[in-house]
């Protein structure tokens, strides 16, 4: 109960503070002001999320999506993490292997550098459950499409195809249908 209503504060306090920040925002970038006063508001209340690396289609889109969410339905959405080198997401993957005992096991979690949409700088994780609900149901008209059923939190950006839901990250597609990867 104490998470929920420290996360309605910050909600609360974030809108707020866009609001307050719109005539600068304004002042700034009139054509821009409504995104550039989220992204600032956003930006303290998720002072370590990084966009960079991100590819511009996929930055742009998840920036649209998260200002529409914002103003229209008061939804909060922070990136928890976007791009990932090849190196960092090779070690996720290994510390996965040991933890989960094989690389089959680890699969269904993480994927390979040279497999990662993360790496690619198309995949993003976000935050909190109610931001990723919202981009669910609405995230297809900016082209982001959850792709896990294991992870709410991962969305990928496909501009021209709206990609198939896999159960796991190390799920393969054949034909059509699922299979263990």
């Amino acid at each position: 109960m104490t998470e929920l209503l420290r996360s309605r504060g910050y909600a609360v306090a974030a809108r707020l503070l866009a609001v307050l920040l719109l005539p600068v925002a304004f002042v700034r970038s009139p054509r821009q002001a409504r995104r550039l006063a989220c992204r600032w508001a956003l930006g303290l209340r998720y002072p370590a999320e990084d966009l960079a690396g991100l590819t511009p289609a996929a930055r742009e889109a998840f920036t649209a999506a998260r200002t529409e969410a914002f103003w229209r339905d008061g939804q909060l959405i922070g990136l928890t993490s976007g791009h990932r080198d090849a190196a960092h997401q090779h070690a996720m993957f290994t510390a996965e292997i040991r933890r989960a005992g094989s690389v089959g096991a680890a699969r269904r979690l993480v994927l390979p550098p040279e497999e990662s949409a993360h790496v690619a700088g198309f995949a993003l994780d976000v935050r909190p459950t109610e931001g990723a609900a919202w981009l669910e149901r609405h995230g297809a008209a900016y082209h982001l499409h959850r792709r896990y059923d294991n992870e709410w939190w991962h969305f990928e950006y496909h501009a021209d195809t709206v990609p198939m839901r896999l159960p796991y990250p190390g799920a393969a597609v054949v034909a059509g249908f699922r299979t263990a990867g």
